[in-house]
């Protein structure tokens, strides 16, 4: 029998434990279908430090979802079996050992059934999801929401950084090269050879511009024939959306997308074969009234609901 969030209407939403979505922890469960797991490290970073807090935030914010999501018409916790499996807890003075410690601990989630929705946390942490998801399904879709390609070679003389993750995912031959693009991106490179380099790792690109004058329908519609019924993987870093919608960041850059246009081309991904899935680069402390952290429990949940609709239960 699946166990579903506490009843909001018996018991305040500001009482009790800050599981994602009021969910059941794990250890409160005999099977899992979705797990949402926390990463709190931020050691990736280049410039803002603060996602180590980001999965307590989204948990805190993520009190106000209800469990029926109407645009997808789907009731997520009643058909499939979701819990908050808690943080993996990484060496925060170590990358290259947290990078171990992610795709250990992911791995015996996915062995145990659950497909992943991982709450960061940098997105140093997509490389070793990465690595763990496909160990299961082989080389994977990529849809990768972002205001930044995170294609660069290193930072700083390292090659394991939140600038990095997908050119390591490409490199190690985690990735459908045929089927990868990135969403959302815009700002002030460091060379033209950055797009080259990038389109040479086999990436598309819809730029927060093509959002705009394309419209959404296009986007998704391009989107979807590019991934086709490939395993899929989508990585959402919250600074895809314009600083309006997600101050509370660690690189933000203007002319980003509004949080209802990342939630509709999500929706727009119903019927996709999604296997797992990352929200990451929440750093709280610069954020004002949990606007980032409200947008990111949606961005989760939104995610969860795909999930589920997947599961067959």
């Amino acid at each position: 029998m699946i166990q579903g969030p506490v009843d909001s209407s018996r018991v305040p939403r500001f009482a009790g434990p800050a599981t994602f979505a009021r969910l059941p922890r794990l250890d409160q469960v005999s099977t899992v279908d979705v797990a949402v797991v926390g990463v709190p490290f931020d050691s990736g970073v280049s410039y803002r430090p603060g996602a180590r807090f980001g999965p307590a935030a989204v948990r805190e914010a993520s009190r106000l979802l209800r469990p029926y999501h109407p645009a997808l018409d789907v009731s997520p916790f009643e058909r499939a079996q979701v819990v908050d499996a808690g943080d993996i807890a990484c060496n925060p003075m170590d990358i290259g050992e947290a990078i171990g410690t992610v795709q250990r601990e992911a791995g015996e989630l996915l062995d145990n059934g659950a497909r992943l929705i991982t709450v960061g946390g940098d997105h140093t942490i997509a490389l070793p999801l990465l690595r763990a998801v496909a160990q299961r399904h082989g080389p994977v879709a990529l849809l990768h929401f972002d205001a930044h390609l995170d294609t660069w070679d290193s930072y700083f003389g390292s090659a394991y950084t939140h600038g990095t993750p997908f050119r390591r995912a490409v490199e190690e031959g985690l990735l459908d090269t045929s089927a990868l693009c990135h969403v959302g991106i815009r700002g002030p490179l460091y060379s033209r050879g950055d797009l080259a380099e990038d389109l040479a790792l086999g990436f598309g690109i819809v730029t927060a511009s093509d959002v705009l004058r394309k419209g959404l329908d296009e986007v998704i519609g391009g989107l979807r024939q590019r991934i086709g019924d490939r395993p899929l993987y989508v990585s959402v870093d919250i600074d895809v959306l314009d600083p309006a919608h997600a101050p509370g960041t660690g690189t933000p850059e203007a002319g980003g997308l509004t949080s209802r246009e990342l939630l509709e081309i999500l929706r727009g991904l119903a019927g996709t074969n999604l296997v797992s899935a990352d929200v990451v680069e929440v750093a709280p402390a610069y954020d004002h009234a949990e606007i980032t952290s409200i947008a990111a429990s949606h961005v989760a949940y939104d995610l969860v609901s795909l999930l589920a609709m997947g599961t067959g239960s």
